[in-house]
Order: structure tokens, then sequence, then C-alpha cells
């Protein structure tokens, strides 16, 4: 699973952006609820870690907000590393001082050696959903946290995609087999919220929204889902499995039914997840 994300990422990197309209609008709802949140932080110098920095748009706008802090951002893939330090540069420029750190690391292999109460704060935008082990992965980076840090984070719910699985659901039965799930399934927010009671966490707070992106077809919307980093469909391999046939009947489908004049809609929908620890 590690091997295959990073490879993802990396082939995305150059074009992340240009694709990943619903993270970028993600990151903007998360670094606007850090706003209130500055009092909270509990160091006029904090310690913040960034998790997932991707190509840098959150990484940005933390440089900006917290000159002061001291920053350190992960990320999975090379590509996207030197993405980050690249759109960075402008923020950093005349700055001598509070340099961020940039490391390449899986966050649930480094957390199980991170340095205990190290950090005031962590923030991560849709990256969340791609642990393996969340459950285990929340339990250590609360021990990261200092007493009475925060943790921040979005991520996508089980309504994500809806469209697409059930146009699949729809090829498969119609080509009488087993329907089989194409993406990731995403948790619900009741067991988010129950995995960071579980891990140690309070005051835990989700806010949902659901949104909905326009594409121009059926395959415009699976080119910008992979172009984003994730794979068009992760349904195990089988005899025709991935036949052109399937995806021919998924495609038609999926334009009948959600067709718009705009061409067609994909529907996302997004949480806001905040939580802190004694």
């Amino acid at each position: 699973m590690e091997n295959r994300i990073r490879r993802q990422f990396n082939r995305s990197a150059n074009v992340y952006d240009s694709h990943a309209h619903v993270q970028r609008r993600m990151a903007e709802w998360l670094a606007g609820s850090l706003e209130g949140l500055r009092n909270n932080i509990g160091s006029a110098k904090p310690d913040l870690l960034e998790i997932g920095c991707g190509t840098g748009a959150l990484t940005e706008r933390l440089l900006r907000d917290y000159p002061d802090a001291s920053l350190l951002a992960m990320d999975i893939a090379p590509a996207m590393v030197e993405e980050a330090r690249k759109r960075t540069r402008s923020v950093l420029a005349g700055r001598s001082d509070n340099q961020p750190r940039f490391i390449l690391a899986d966050v649930e292999k480094w957390a199980a050696t991170a340095t205990a109460a190290s950090q005031n704060m962590i923030v991560s935008n849709a990256c969340f959903q791609w642990m393996g082990n969340p459950a285990e992965t929340l339990s250590r980076l609360g021990t990261v946290l200092r007493p009475g840090g925060l943790l921040l984070f979005t991520t996508f719910g089980p309504q994500t995609f809806r469209e697409l699985h059930r146009s699949f659901e729809y090829a498969y039965l119609a080509a009488g087999r087993e329907p089989q799930r194409h993406g990731l399934s995403f948790p619900p927010a009741d067991r988010w919220q129950s995995m960071l009671r579980e891990a140690g966490f309070q005051a835990i707070t989700v806010e949902r929204t659901v949104h909905s992106q326009s594409y121009r077809s059926a395959k415009d919307f699976l080119h910008a889902v992979k172009a984003a980093g994730a794979s068009a469909s992760e349904a195990s391999d089988g005899p025709g499995l991935g036949s052109r046939h399937l995806f021919d009947a998924m495609f038609a489908y999926y334009e009948d039914r959600y067709g718009i004049p705009e061409g067609v809609q994909a529907t996302y929908e997004l949480y806001l997840i905040a939580a802190s620890v004694p």
C-alpha cells in the first residue's frame, strides 16, 4: 500500500494542482478554521507538524499565518516534497530563521518512533483516508502532541463519488457479475470520532459539507481523480473485470444518470475534524 501510494503521487506531482480543485478547497477550509484557534495553540512560537504536505498549498498558508512557528512538513512522495519546497520559496525569501523542515516519510511508520510531546499542533489536508491503520496512528499522534495540543484534519466521507460507485454497480450487474468497489472506502464521521476517543483525544468536533464538482465527461472525471493521486480503480483483478466493456457501460450509465449541462457531476462529502489531547 505504501509503495503504491508513493508511486501514484510521484506520478501526479507535476499536474496535481491543475486537477486538485476539491483538495484546494479543503485546504482553504482548514486554514480558515485555524484562524479561530490561534489562542488554543499555547505558544507564541509553536511547533507545527503538517502531515501529507503534497504540493505545499497548506504549507504556504501556514508559513504566512505562523511566521514564528517551527514547521515540520511531511509527505510520502519525493516529488511532492520537492513541489512543496518550490512553492514555499517566495514565502521564505529573506527569512533567515524559522525555516521549515521537509521530510520524506510515511506518517504511520514515522509516528511509531516520533518524539513524544514534541508538537503543539498537527494538521493534515486530504491525507488521513490513505492510512492503513488510522486508529493506531491516531493513538501515536496523540503522544506526539503536548498537553492541550490540537489535531485538525480534513478528509472525505463515504458519500464521496457516490455517482461513480452506483455506475460501476450497474455495469457489473448488467454484465452478470458480482459488483466490486472501485476506489477507497471512506470512514463515516462517527467512526472517526470513535477512533479519536479511543486514542485519548477530547473536545472532538466534526464539520461536514457536501460539494458537487462538475466535469466535462465521466472519462474526464476519472482522469482528474487519477491526476490528483488516486487510482481510478482499486477493485481486485479478475477475468474481464477491467475490460473496456465494463468501463464503457459505466461511462454510459454515469452520463445518462448524472449528466448536467456542463457534463457530469461528482459528489464529494467533506469532513473537517478537530480534537485535542488533555
